[in-house]
């Protein structure tokens, strides 16, 4: 049963990567509240999944001419720069303070994705 659950975790988090939004948005949630996983454990397996998931999506991608590379180093640069200070900021955050401040990161995301709804929805009525 451990197994299905995880492939079906696969299955939703690939959607959501291969569509360019971040299967960890998903993965992760699904990993601490059904799997019960530290958070820290579910971020690391979020991030192993999500080179192999985001190699194939940037493939795809790329075949497809939604690749623009113009000014790419700078966002590659800072992510990385970024990347190792959150990695080295969430090995002392306590896994608790990390659930709730991605909790409610997913709560202020949600909300703006209403909003985004609400205000296309405006604008197509005049």
């Amino acid at each position: 049963m451990t197994t299905l659950i995880y492939i079906l975790f696969g299955f939703l988090s690939g959607i959501l990567g291969g569509l360019g939004m971040g299967g960890g948005t998903i993965l992760i949630p699904l990993l601490t509240i059904f799997v019960d996983l530290d958070q820290k454990m579910s971020q690391g397996i979020n991030l192993i999944a999500f080179l192999i998931m985001a190699l194939f999506s940037l493939i795809i991608h790329y075949k497809n001419g939604f690749i623009k590379t113009r000014g790419i180093i700078y966002i590659i640069l800072s992510g990385l720069f970024f990347s190792l200070l959150g990695a080295f900021a969430a090995n002392v955050i306590p896994s608790r303070i990390l659930r709730v401040c991605f909790g409610i990161f997913l709560i202020i995301l949600s909300f703006e994705q209403i909003f985004k709804i609400f205000k296309k929805n405006k604008t197509k009525e005049r």
